[in-house]
């Protein structure tokens, strides 16, 4: 039985929950577009998200995030996966409430570290202690990441599509997005 999507998912959380992963298979779950902004912005900007960092600075990429983020709301129902620090932006946080749906994918510290600490792709976690960077950023972002919609619980041994089904599962139950 197929579902129609009232509204775009947008997946928020910290690097490594696996928003991209997941995303993608809710996506062909629901028959309906997949979009990554950070996929996108790098597209648009010829150049990866770490250069975007190295070359611009973190101001700069967030600007340019909450305005692609603000333009792929406003196209076709779809699932979204947006990095990590989109959601803190209080702005995209309202523009996320008003025109989608909020799902936190919720995973625990050591299951981030274990899915990011061999990956150079993390401008943030290029510090002398990346296990304690990745620790500070979340405690400093799961209370905005805790103002979701939706709030799934990311487990080590599930596999995507177990996790995938557990984030539509939880939005059946809003009929404001699944009809």
């Amino acid at each position: 039985m197929g579902a129609s999507l009232r509204k775009t998912v947008v997946m928020v959380g910290m690097m490594g929950a696996g928003k991209t992963a997941v995303g993608t298979e809710l996506a062909r779950m629901l028959g309906v577009p997949f979009l990554d902004s950070d996929a996108e912005i790098e597209r648009a900007a010829n150049c990866t998200v770490s250069e975007i960092f190295a070359r611009d600075g973190e101001a700069f990429f967030r600007r340019k995030e909450a305005q692609v983020i603000a333009r792929l709301l406003s196209g076709r129902p779809g699932v979204l996966s947006v990095g990590g620090g989109a959601y803190l932006n209080p702005a995209t946080r309202a523009l996320i409430r008003d025109q989608g749906v909020a799902v936190w994918l919720k995973a625990d510290l050591d299951l981030l570290w274990n899915r990011v600490k061999r990956k150079d792709t993390r401008p943030l976690l290029r510090t002398p202690d990346p296990y304690r960077t990745l620790s500070e950023l979340m405690a400093a972002r799961e209370p905005a990441y805790s103002q979701a919609d939706v709030i799934v619980q990311a487990v080590p041994d599930a596999s995507i599509e177990a996790t995938a089904a557990a984030v539509r599962k939880a939005l059946a139950t809003r009929p404001d997005v699944l009809a």
